[in-house]
């Protein structure tokens, strides 16, 4: 294992304070990045990761609608951490993340969920409008845990239309397995195109805050990333 791997990881944790609502009440766009920092992903794929989370905040904070209504979680694992509560776009500070560990993603994906469950719950409290949530996945593995309940509660919560599961495997992904919890087809990354990766999702985020909650938003096509 390189030195790369072996470093110690700290996550951050931090959600924003109830009080941000009476600050800003606009409706919310909240969104979970369920990101594979496993031992795996150390070197050029999480550096490639790490640039592609900067590259989602500059985009996102561009558009001032987006800025204020994109929440934005970060839910990391190997071993499963919780790196950033939800934020608002234009106050999301990127993490570092490390890589070290196996992929636990089933335990991942639960925790994502249950995130989402308690945000969705402060928002009602708050009087606050929701658009349907997103977990963004990318991985360069397959789960090293049990992953079975995980994959139903995906598919349960997206036939209510309670969130929006989107799977992106990277080189060396289980691209069979991650068809096997995401309703939607996953979808293999073009080599280390986070860049344009983050790009396509800021542009879909953005189009989704400007909209009614609960309407239909096109997305842009995944164009000049994505190879399946």
């Amino acid at each position: 294992m390189s030195d790369f791997e072996q470093k110690p990881y700290t996550p951050g944790g931090f959600t924003e304070d109830a009080s941000i609502f009476a600050e800003n009440p606009d409706p919310r766009c909240p969104v979970v990045l369920l990101l594979d920092r496993s031992g795996s992903m150390a070197g050029e794929p999480l550096s490639q990761l790490n640039a592609g989370l900067k590259r989602l905040r500059d985009e996102l904070c561009q558009d001032a609608l987006a800025a204020r209504r994109v929440e934005i979680s970060i839910i990391s694992f190997g071993p499963v951490t919780t790196d950033v509560g939800f934020v608002t776009a234009d106050r999301f500070d990127p993490p570092e993340l490390i890589a070290g560990g196996d992929t636990p993603m089933g335990r991942a994906i639960e925790t994502a969920l249950n995130l989402l469950s308690r945000r969705k719950e402060e928002y009602k409290a708050h009087g606050i409008a929701y658009y349907r949530p997103w977990i963004f996945l990318i991985t360069d593995g397959a789960p090293t845990d049990l992953w079975q309940n995980a994959a139903q509660r995906v598919r349960t919560e997206e036939d209510a239309k309670r969130i929006a599961f989107f799977a992106i495997g990277v080189q060396g992904a289980d691209m069979s397995r991650l068809a096997e919890i995401t309703v939607r087809a996953p979808i293999k990354l073009d080599g280390l195109k986070f860049g344009d990766l983050f790009v396509w999702l800021s542009q879909s985020l953005a189009a989704v805050s400007q909209s009614q909650p609960g309407t239909n938003v096109a997305l842009p096509p995944p164009s000049g990333w994505a190879s399946v």
